[in-house]
């Protein structure tokens, strides 16, 4: 492994604390006028070919930054031969990404950080609406799109929306945003293929993780102090 791909996978390492606290950032109050501008924006939008949701701006984001986070490497292969955009485009095209389970009738008010996700928008709204601005802020910055940028640039970008440095204006909060990026690539990399990513099944074996059967208590007891089968089974290969 090189030195670039040791310094992204470190930047992995350093930001699942940040990405996890990330996710309850306070609402602003602009909230509510970015929610509906994001419905409004997502009424007819023109997916990018083969997506089911992203649209071709969103999905050259999506794709730059998943090759950013995963690079290929001796351990596995790059985000997008993973299957980890295909994995976050079917997430907001589901019942998750139209915020299937989420509250939300309000009151908008201003919340705490451990009271969670204090958004009116739903995760595709919240995406539809971080995406541009992202964008936007990329090119105020470097002159480019962040799918255009230089690795260097890409890495110091994500660094500074984890860590609030970077301003969206006219979108959301950028640490929720990257809360919820960082989310589900992480969740694209370790979930089961049949969701899309984990393309044959490189996370798990990354990881020495059996898949499925680990939910057996059995197997687990029996691989508890053992190396696990390297051979790892998911949902379609036991249905």
């Amino acid at each position: 492994m090189d030195r670039d791909s040791e310094g992204r996978r470190a930047f992995l390492k350093g930001a699942v604390a940040g990405g996890a606290a990330a996710v309850t950032t306070v609402l602003p109050a602009t909230a509510a006028a970015q929610a509906a501008a994001a419905r409004g924006a997502a009424s007819a939008p023109t997916t990018a070919a083969g997506y089911v949701f992203l649209t071709p701006d969103e999905a050259a984001f999506i794709e730059a930054v998943v090759d950013h986070m995963i690079p290929a490497d001796a351990f596995t292969p790059k985000g997008t031969d993973l299957g980890l955009h295909v994995y976050i485009d079917r997430a907001l095209a589901s019942g998750w990404g139209k915020g299937a389970r989420l509250y939300m009738q309000g009151p908008w008010k201003q919340g705490t950080p451990n009271q969670g996700y204090q958004l009116p928008m739903t995760p595709s709204e919240l995406y539809r609406a971080a995406i541009p601005a992202a964008n936007a802020a990329c090119v105020k910055a470097y002159g480019r799109t962040f799918d255009r940028v230089t690795p260097e640039q890409r890495e110091a970008f994500l660094l500074g929306m984890q860590q609030g440095k970077v301003t969206l204006e006219n979108g959301p909060p950028v640490r929720t945003f990257f809360g919820m990026l960082y989310n589900n690539v992480m969740e694209g990399m370790f979930s089961d293929p049949i969701y899309g990513g984990n393309r044959d099944k490189a996370g798990w074996k990354l990881v020495n993780f059996p898949g499925v059967i680990a939910t057996n208590q059995q197997n687990m007891d029996k691989f508890r102090d053992r190396k696990m089968p390297t051979n790892p089974l998911g949902i379609a290969d036991i249905s």
